[in-house]
């Protein structure tokens, strides 16, 4: 029997290194199980929780995510496979490269997500997903339509180049999506120590999406909390400093096109306005940047908060 399981597992490895194995779609009955969960506890104890509104933005901006997706999912498996083809060694498919590959895809998650808040380009394909002043569960499902275009997939797909089987980074980054979902929701309070310590938690998950100075680009975790203890950009929640959800300048609209384009929109009305010699800043310096300052970064609303802070 044991070395039965061992040859179907080895089997199933060597499957889901080849062509993936794409775990999303097994999740969605969990996911719409968990939304109907949390909105009865919602419904008791937090009234405010659900917008419907807000919502039904959220459930579309995920469908049409679905659909982006599959439309470029060829070029994208292209191009993975293009860089596997021409790889300057080869990774095993064994157990404990599964582990390393999936610890490396979530360090290249941390990595996008950082750039993806402190340059604007990779900001205008991410901000729809902090555009909700509502925190839970169909919160995760409000995602990018423009991730491709964007070019989001460099930080993904680079391994294949040094021989990682495009379908382990499949398989690893359908993994790592799917455990972003249970996070966003504020039905959990905080997980064990032990567990807030090494994960991404609610907790942790909830000072992300704040507009709050003091957490204003803080836990890019995909996975795994201790890129940010490494890092430096770590900021537990604090009682004291309840979170406020949304995006600095709050969008005000349900609009699909607005949360789904509102940012592209602006950074071609900075290219148009700005002097030549500050065009190229409206699109690789931290959102907010202006040549001017006539706008705010969150580095400059944190100083201003810290300099409020030590005048009190």
């Amino acid at each position: 029997m044991t070395d039965t399981l061992t040859r179907l597992a080895d089997q199933w490895t060597q499957t889901a290194a080849t062509s993936g194995f794409d775990v999303v779609p097994y999740a969605v009955p969990f996911f719409v199980l968990s939304m109907v969960i949390e909105m009865v506890w919602a419904a008791r104890r937090a009234p405010t929780a659900y917008e419907p509104r807000d919502t039904l933005t959220s459930l579309l901006m995920g469908l049409g995510s679905t659909v982006a997706g599959a439309l470029v999912a060829g070029l994208i498996a292209l191009t993975t496979g293009w860089l596997y083809t021409h790889r300057v060694a080869t990774v095993p498919v064994v157990w404990w490269t599964w582990i390393a590959v999936f610890a490396l895809d979530d360090l290249n998650y941390y990595a996008f997500h950082r750039c993806a808040h402190r340059m604007r380009w990779f900001w205008a394909s991410h901000v729809n997903h902090h555009s909700s002043q509502h925190y839970n569960l169909s919160t995760a499902l409000r995602q990018t339509w423009t991730g491709f275009p964007a070019l989001t997939l460099i930080f993904r797909v680079w391994p294949a180049f040094f021989g990682v089987a495009p379908g382990m980074l499949l398989t690893v980054g359908g993994i790592n999506l799917v455990y972003q979902f249970w996070i966003h929701t504020e039905a959990i309070d905080r997980m064990p120590r032990w567990f807030e310590a090494v994960m991404n938690t609610p907790s942790h998950h909830r000072v992300h999406h704040a507009t709050n100075p003091r957490y204003l680009d803080r836990n890019y975790a995909g996975v795994f909390i201790i890129w940010d203890r490494l890092f430096g950009t770590f900021q537990p929640e604090l009682r004291e400093d309840p979170v406020r959800y949304g995006i600095v300048h709050q969008l005000g609209t349900f609009s699909l096109v607005t949360v789904a384009f509102h940012e592209w929109a602006g950074i071609a009305r900075d290219l148009w306005q700005a002097p030549w010699r500050a065009k190229l800043g409206y699109v690789i310096r931290p959102p907010g940047w202006t040549h001017d300052g006539s706008r705010d970064t969150s580095d400059m609303i944190r100083a201003r908060w810290l300099a409020a802070q030590d005048d009190a």
